[in-house]
This record gives C-alpha cells, sequence and structure tokens, in this order.
C-alpha cells in the first residue's frame, strides 16, 4: 500500500526510544532514519529534507530543562521555517512542551505514547508542512500565469470615477465582488485594485480564467485532487480555493461557467470547504471572491444560463465598467500613458499626437476597448515616421465595417483570410472571447496573440 510521505526522522538518544518510534512511523512514512544525537541533525538537515522530524528535548544525562532540545529547535526552524517537529517530552513536562510550540514546533508526544496517538500526531504535523508547501508552490504558479502588473486604472471620466469610488469603500472589506463590463475594459485591473488594497493585499491574488477551463479538471483545478485520485495523479494537488486562502481568488470569465458545475463552486463558497478529488476530508479555506464576467447583468439573471443563488453569493457588490464608446474623454490620458510607455519600451523617439488625428481617434468605437487602444498605440510607436503621429499609424477598424469572409473569389492571401475569419468570430459572439477562441478552435492566449497581431 503506498504510504502517504516520504521520509521522517527521530533524534533521540535512547536507543529503545528511537526504535518504537521508527516502527510505529513505518505506517505512515516509506523511510524512518534515527539520529542518536543532536550534533548530527543539522549537517543532516542540509542533505535531507524530512517531512517530520521527532526531537527530544533533553540529552545530557540528567538534564531535565529541555534547553538542548529547544536550542535545536530554534536552529532546525531557522534553517526550514515550514519543517514539521513533533516534540518528544516526558510525561508531566507539558510546560516545556508549550514553549517548544511557542517557538515553532507542531506538536508533542509524552513518552509514554499510544502508537495511536504518536501518528495521528505526526501524521497531522506532515500534512501541515505540506500544506504550507503546496500553497507556496501553488500561489507562485498562480501568480506567474496571471502575472502582477503596475497597470494602472486610467480615465477620469464621471464612470471611472464612480469605479474608483466603489473600488474605495469595496476594498477594506471582505466583501465578494462582481465586476461586468465587456472585453478589454480593465475587468483584471480592478480586481487587482480591489486586492491590493484590502487587508488580504499582502499575499498574491490567486486567478482562474473559468472560460479555458475545461470541464473535466475543474474539479481537480479549483478544489485540487490526492495522490491516485485519476489517471494521472501521480501526487497531491492543491486546488485554487485553497491556494488563494486567506488571500483573494479572482474568478474570470464566471460566466462561461456550465450551469451544471456553478453548484460545485457554490458549495465551497457557502461552506468555505472544499474536498479534494479522490478525498473524503474537507479542507477549511478563508477566501474573498472577485468574479468577473462580460455578460451583461441581464443574462446573469437567466435561471437558465445562471444560477440566482450564486449570483447573489458573488454579486454583494456590483462594478460596471463601461466599454470605452460611451467614455471618450478618457481616451486622450489613455493614449498618453501607452503612447510614452512604448516608446520608452521600444527606444522610439517621443512623437506628438495632432489634435485632429485624437479627434479621429476618439471618435473610434473601440470595440476592444482598452486593450484594442492599448495594441493601437503600440503599433503606432513601432510604424510611426516623423515627429507626428497620422492616423495611418493606428489601426482603425470597427465592427460593423470589417469586411465579411466572402464565399467566392476568397483571398488566397493566409493572414488576410485568418483575420477574416477572427474578426468574424469575434463579430458572432459579440466580442466574447472565450466564445470565438472555442468558435476558431483557439486557446484564449493563442486569440489574443493574434488579435493583437492583426491589430484588433
Amino acid at each position: 500500500m503506498d504510504k502517504p510521505f516520504s521520509l521522517a526522522l527521530v533524534v533521540d538518544d535512547d536507543p529503545d526510544i528511537a526504535l518504537a518510534a521508527r516502527l510505529a512511523l513505518r505506517e505512515l512514512f516509506e523511510t524512518v532514519e534515527t539520529l542518536s544525537s543532536p550534533s548530527e541533525l543539522l549537517p543532516y538537515l542540509k542533505l535531507h529534507r524530512p517531512e517530520a522530524i521527532l526531537l527530544d528535548l533533553n540529552f545530557e544525562r540528567g538534564a531535565t530543562d529541555g534547553r538542548e532540545g529547544l536550542d535545536y529547535l530554534g536552529r532546525i526552524m531557522e534553517q526550514d521555517p515550514d519543517s514539521a517537529v513533533v516534540i518528544i517530552t516526558a510525561h508531566g513536562a507539558v510546560s516545556l512542551a508549550v514553549e517548544a510550540i511557542k517557538r515553532g514546533a507542531s506538536d508533542f508526544v509524552a513518552k509514554p505514547w499510544s502508537n495511536e496517538r504518536l501518528l495521528a500526531t505526526v501524521r497531522s504535523a506532515a500534512a501541515l508542512r505540506r500544506s504550507r508547501i503546496d500553497a507556496q508552490v501553488e500561489r507562485g504558479r498562480a501568480a506567474e500565469l496571471v502575472p502582477s502588473v503596475d497597470t494602472p486604472l486610467l480615465g477620469s471620466s464621471d464612470s471611472m470615477k464612480q469605479v474608483r469610488a466603489l473600488i474605495d469603500r469595496a476594498a477594506p472589506t471582505d466583501a465578494n465582488v462582481l465586476i461586468l463590463g465587456e472585453n478589454g475594459t480593465g475587468k483584471e485591473i480592478v480586481a487587482r485594485e480591489i486586492h491590493r488594497l484590502s487587508r488580504r493585499g499582502d499575499k498574491p491574488m490567486v486567478s482562474i480564467d473559468l472560460g479555458a477551463t475545461s470541464e473535466s479538471l475543474f474539479d481537480s483545478e479549483l478544489f485540487g485532487h490526492v495522490k491516485g485520485a485519476f489517471t494521472g495523479a501521480v501526487g497531491e494537488r492543491m486546488g485554487r480555493l485553497k491556494a488563494a486562502d486567506g488571500s483573494t481568488l479572482f474568478l474570470d470569465e464566471i460566466g462561461n461557467l456550465p450551469i451544471h458545475l456553478q453548484p460545485k463552486l457554490l458549495t465551497a463558497l457557502e461552506q468555505r470547504q472544499v474536498v479534494p478529488v479522490g478525498s473524503n476530508r474537507a479542507v477549511p479555506i478563508d477566501v474573498r471572491v472577485i468574479a468577473a464576467t462580460n455578460m451583461t447583468a441581464e443574462q446573469l439573471g437567466d435561471p437558465a444560463k445562471f444560477r440566482e443563488d450564486l449570483l447573489f453569493r458573488l454579486n454583494t457588490i456590483e462594478i460596471h465598467l463601461a466599454p470605452l464608446r460611451e467614455r471618450r474623454d478618457d481616451i486622450p490620458s489613455i493614449l498618453d500613458h501607452y503612447l510614452a510607455l512604448y516608446s520608452r519600451k521600444y527606444s522610439k523617439p517621443a512623437r506628438k499626437l495632432p489634435p485632429e488625428v485624437l479627434h479621429v481617434l476618439q471618435q473610434h468605437d473601440w470595440p476592444g476597448n482598452v486593450r484594442a487602444l492599448r495594441h493601437a498605440a503600440e503599433r503606432a510607436v513601432i510604424m510611426a515616421d516623423g515627429d507626428c503621429f497620422s492616423v495611418a499609424d493606428f489601426p482603425l477598424q470597427s465592427r460593423s465595417s470589417a469586411p465579411a469572409v466572402p464565399v467566392v473569389g476568397a483571398s488566397l492571401n493566409l493572414e488576410q483570410f485568418e483575420k477574416q475569419m477572427i474578426e468574424r468570430a469575434l463579430r458572432m459572439h459579440h466580442f466574447n472571447i472565450s466564445l470565438a477562441a472555442s468558435e476558431l478552435g483557439l486557446s484564449r492566449g493563442a486569440l489574443y496573440r493574434r488579435m493583437e497581431k492583426y491589430g484588433l
């Protein structure tokens, strides 16, 4: 039978105690090693990373004050703060055990122990250590998947002032927030700003794109799984909900979550616990949820598409991001920011933006919103020549003016054909990136890269 942990270390100068612990722990650990002197401990830990350490407090003959063991406990925790150290103490020396726990020990067992008590204590300590390490790995992974960016929330229109006011009021609370807005309006930027200003802002925000998560991986991605839960589950994996424990979970494209999976998310949020795939043990979580979707409030209110009880759970506070065409006064400041940003990035000279060019850009509908404007600014910086920008430097294709894909006499230029196909899919699905990507047989990331390539 597979054992849940790989390596345990017993440090005790009494060979009978060390042997008894080693025999008992073989039920949990593939390998159990023993050391008779704490002087061997630190060199050992430079070469090995045991998942649990049993440490006696007294080694010198006649010693009962535990000073030597407490000193080595401090050195262990200094070398590896995630160490799971279970103290071995004499019956009646509970005060020493309490002091050890204050200094970082996970728990203690008193001699003589029952094997059931020993196994339960060590199992819990080792599982806690693994959980801490997994959380660090998952949060780092999540931070890579949704990198922290310095993109500010740009614009000073009345609608953006209202958004900022809502952010300032919502952020300090733990209330769940639902952000509504078309693709490219900056929903993730708003989520990051809420997280940054919250009491959880010192920890990474964990994100999952539900529009790009396959139904078959939904449970594993959100709730995690245990070793052997399914074919290919060669080890335990922490789900995003647990990885966000103590922090914020950003559920992007929540509107694309199939309705038959919505009860699972609702149950986890209501009960504040998750059950990993393949396990029957619930794991508590403490998360603040920020969700985002490009669906309208009316679409979310359709019970055939979205559960009303889940919507109530998510939209304690609702923030609407207006499309760029409804806040054209923000276009000059957004352009100034990105033109300067990309001029520095590509070491290009600063160019003037003539009033007549700015006027044309402000009248454009920008179907892709701020994201499209940003891409247009980047292209203009790269392509412009001379002292001033011209309209020709900016790709200005609208929803209505984009040509349909011809059935007869189609262009044989593959790039032009691909661009037309992407435009058609985007229009067909009202610029819902996830649905358009699915229509084209692409991932969301691949579609974004092509949109950027063609200035869409």
